[in-house]
């Protein structure tokens, strides 16, 4: 299939010949040919504002006037430099602009539930003195989602056809259940019924990890051919920490706040609308992210030969897959030995700022040090990474894990708590350039029909990582030592197992990295194989 001509000169009625695809380009054969519209976003945008008429003369400017017009400046010019950087490279073209809303959708619903849910449900459950609530937590809101987190990658091999549906069915799905919660609120207290509480807590925290995942199998049918999937990744990222963590977890705590004199749960009203909104932008992204003719499941286990040289032919039995190789496999043992201090810095902290007795303040001191670290530091690893030129990802991971392994073992040892902020900020960075390097490894090392596959399986078994990480932060003894030195050693087996599959060995049989850097397919395709023009 051929990409769509990106030549800025081009000018409807000359469209040129779509170029054939080849690995060695950076195409994208899922794009239909579309022609190029000369029009362009920014400078319609620019035009409408800057060539429009000024205000009839003789009409008295007075200091009201001045700053309505100052801020319509103000406004139009932040929505164009927005405008801007969500179309560039060719991505309204392409559909990774459609797709970047939705993103941002989510960010922010994670970031409101957060706001609505954090004295009802998180803090209930970090009390150091009731560890019946802390069990409850544990059983009801982590443990269901660590079975239900494998089986989402499967399920989504087997989704042909309604991925657009699935992205909408998970913001209606929280739709519902935020009704259900605000139906249920207790204005006398401020609190809602266990029995509803914490059910609704998983279903979101399910939808909101299912969403990852298809947006992960989403994202390379809507990679527009001029840039990678790194870069995409970390762009999505971007957009989400700023427009829907940042601001969006903004106007939820501002709602909360203000809705308080009225006695409602003011964040899960915006909850419920910024769902709504995200239901209706997952249905405008475009219907090429429907097309899997010819896709081939991606497998983390592997059969083949476990040295670099060509196996026998031997007969395929079964369906078609595509095993990970060595590069990706290293990476992915280092992302999920990060991912699970990701989890285990989520939820710890908040249980020794509540176990401790502390006062008002001392508890925000505690979480908002610990917060703004992570902040800056998720910030930061994928304003790097979307920068850095991923040469040896694999090797990059390693040098990551060790990072975060080191950096816990130092707030073991000290258990003080400016150098868990400094680990929080070392291990967002870490976890953000990791990622990119497992897409880079992806990218370069799967062929074009396994990588949506491939990107849903590895987005559930960081999810996975995470839900290990955080179930540990609720068992451990809240004391800092306790906490990181129990998380240390975690992470001292996921790094020794992330430095063998480097080296092609293996703790686990079968899912290491003794297996080539580009594993050969197995099974037999039983559909026809995809043309490129």
């Amino acid at each position: 299939m051929a990409n769509y001509p990106s030549d800025p000169q081009t000018r409807p009625g000359n469209r040129r010949p779509g170029r054939p695809y080849s690995p060695g380009q950076a195409g994208n054969r899922w794009l239909p040919p579309l022609d190029d519209d000369p029009r362009r976003a920014g400078r319609d945008y620019d035009s409408r504002y800057h060539d429009a008429p000024s205000a009839a003369g003789g009409e008295k400017v007075t200091v009201t006037r001045a700053a309505a017009q100052r801020s319509r400046e103000m406004g139009s010019k932040v929505y164009g430099m927005v405008h801007r950087a969500a179309t560039a490279d060719g991505a309204d073209k392409s559909g990774l602009t459609a797709l970047t809303w939705p993103v941002v959708a989510n960010f922010a619903v994670d970031a409101a539930m957060a706001v609505a849910l954090a004295n009802t449900l998180f803090f209930a459950a970090a009390s150091g003195e009731s560890k019946g609530k802390v069990a409850l937590y544990l059983l009801i809101t982590i443990a269901p989602f660590a079975v239900i987190a494998p089986l989402i990658g499967p399920a989504l091999d087997r989704l042909q056809h309604g991925r657009r549906v699935a992205l909408a069915a998970s913001f209606v799905l929280r739709t519902v259940l935020a009704v259900v919660l605000i139906a249920n609120f207790d204005s006398a207290t401020g609190s809602f019924p266990s029995w509803v509480l914490y059910p609704c807590a998983l279903g979101m925290m399910v939808l909101s990890k299912s969403f990852s995942v298809l947006r992960s199998a989403v994202t390379p049918r809507v990679l527009p051919p001029s840039i990678d999937l790194v870069r995409v990744n970390s762009r999505l990222t971007t957009f989400g920490l700023l427009g829907g963590t940042m601001i969006g977890g903004g106007i939820a705590a501002a709602a909360e706040y203000g809705f308080q004199l009225f006695q409602m749960p003011g964040a899960l009203y915006v909850v419920v609308a910024v769902t709504v909104a995200g239901a209706v932008l997952a249905m405008r992204i475009p219907k090429w992210v429907e097309v899997t003719e010819g896709e081939v499941p991606a497998t983390l286990s592997y059969h083949g030969a476990t040295e670099m040289l060509p196996r026998e032919p031997a007969a395929a039995t079964g369906r078609a897959r595509q095993p990970l190789g060595r590069n990706i496999i290293t990476s992915l043992w280092g992302n999920c030995t990060v991912k699970v201090m990701v989890g285990f810095l989520f939820l710890y902290p908040a249980f020794v700022a509540k176990a401790h007795d502390a006062s008002g303040w001392e508890q925000l001191r505690i979480l908002g040090m610990i917060g703004a670290a992570a902040a800056i530091g998720n910030f930061g690893g994928n304003f790097t990474a979307a920068r850095l030129k991923l040469g040896h990802p694999a090797r990059l991971v390693v040098r990551c894990a060790i990072a975060v392994t080191v950096v816990a073992l130092a707030t073991a040892l000290t258990g003080n708590l400016f150098v868990a902020a400094a680990a929080t900020l070392v291990t967002s960075a870490a976890s953000a350039i990791a990622k990119a390097s497992l897409d880079g490894s992806i990218q370069d090392d799967l062929p074009e029909e396994s990588r949506a596959s491939g990107f849903g399986r590895s987005e559930s078994l960081l999810q996975l990582a995470w839900v290990a990480g955080g179930a540990t932060g609720v068992l451990i003894y809240t004391e800092l030592y306790a906490g990181f030195t129990a998380i240390t050693a975690i992470l001292i087996l996921g790094l020794a197992q992330t430095v063998l599959s480097y080296r092609g060995e293996s703790l686990v049989p079968g899912l290491g990295g003794n297996r080539p850097v580009h594993a050969e397919q197995e099974g037999v395709r039983t559909d026809a194989v995809v043309t490129r023009e």
